[in-house]
């Protein structure tokens, strides 16, 4: 089969490889379409582990099931997680399923930029979502990133009726637009580099969008009644978006820390500022728990949230060099799906 084996973001290169061999209780997936993630192109993180096949948005097809698998045949439709946490751990029984050790080291084999893929048994009994007739592979590929977004919000508490910041316009960021719009956020401010993903974020919800060498806290509360935002997401990995979001929060808000940042950044944070009388809660979110990736399944289907008109690129397994290019310049681009039969 063929797979594109990624050595650096401009360093992807299409090979072949044996299809992978079906165990006991595992299946193996024709893989349909794989969505590019930001975190893929995290070159610092990946290079010292090349050469990797990638991609983790998959959905497909069952072409083969092992034996003991039940609940599952051959052709049905499915996307799957990557990661799966043990449920049993005290970090899971605590609710943060996401940090459990099982979960770091589960994974499926290759990975999403390959025609086949094998699913380990774990991820078959604790990973895997049928997908309804009317969700295209390319909408499941959201799946994965819609449960992070779901996650964070859930974490931070978001409640109708407060006012919220996206500091990134990316594909991430446009999620949690949507997601911050439909459950009630008085008012949705995004900032974003390029001009492209500023439209978008309006398109998606975003009252008011700009260029974030333009944005500051002041222009924020000119536009919001004199108040800074009551929620802050940073989804851009820059060390500014950090620095503008610590800034950007109201008495009594909370920063959620969704991205990834350069490698060896910190985070210095003005303690008198930010903290003492403030009660200003910071706090991260990482991947999603299996009941996130169930609702993420359920607002896609019953198209709460609008995935499709995200898909800016679609192209072959041949060409995903070109989409890691484009996801890493992240200018006009949002969703780059690789669609590994073509």
């Amino acid at each position: 089969m063929r797979v594109a084996v990624y050595y650096a973001n401009d360093d992807i290169r299409l090979k072949e490889e044996p299809r992978p061999v079906v165990g006991d209780g595992e299946i193996l997936i024709r893989v349909e379409a794989s969505g590019i993630c930001g975190t893929d192109c995290l070159e610092w993180y990946r290079i010292h582990r090349v050469p990797l096949v990638l991609g983790h948005e998959i959905a497909g097809v069952i072409v083969e099931a092992g034996r003991s698998v039940k609940r599952y045949m051959a052709g049905d439709r499915i996307s799957v997680s990557h990661h799966v946490p043990c449920g049993e751990c005290r970090f899971c029984k605590a609710g943060h399923e996401t940090v459990c050790d099982t979960l770091r080291k589960t994974n499926f084999d290759p990975g999403g930029f390959s025609e086949f893929v094998r699913v380990p048994k774990i991820n078959v009994d604790k990973g895997v979502y049928a997908l309804p007739k009317n969700v295209s592979f390319e909408e499941a590929t959201f799946i994965e990133p819609l449960a992070c977004v779901l996650r964070a919000q859930r974490l931070a508490n978001f409640r109708k009726g407060r006012s919220v910041l996206v500091i990134g316009s990316g594909i991430s960021g446009l999620l949690h637009i949507q997601l911050a719009r439909i459950t009630g956020a008085s008012r949705v401010f995004a900032t974003d580099i390029a001009e492209f993903r500023l439209k978008s974020a309006c398109k998606f919800g975003a009252d008011y969008a700009l260029a974030a060498d333009e944005y500051s806290p002041e222009w924020l509360k000119g536009v919001n009644g004199g108040l800074l935002a009551d929620f802050v997401i940073i989804a851009a990995g820059a060390n500014s978006a950090f620095e503008q979001g610590l800034r950007s929060v109201e008495r009594g808000g909370t920063v959620i820390v969704f991205s990834a940042a350069g490698k060896g950044a910190t985070l210095p944070v003005p303690i008198n500022d930010i903290f003492w009388r403030n009660e200003v809660t910071i706090m991260s979110s990482y991947a999603g728990s299996p009941k996130d990736h169930i609702e993420a399944l359920e607002k896609i289907a019953s198209k709460k949230i609008n995935v499709y008109d995200m898909i800016t690129h679609r192209l072959p397994l041949g060409r995903t060099d070109e989409g890691f290019r484009l996801v890493a310049e992240a200018k006009d681009s949002i969703k780059v799906i690789i669609e590994p039969q073509k």
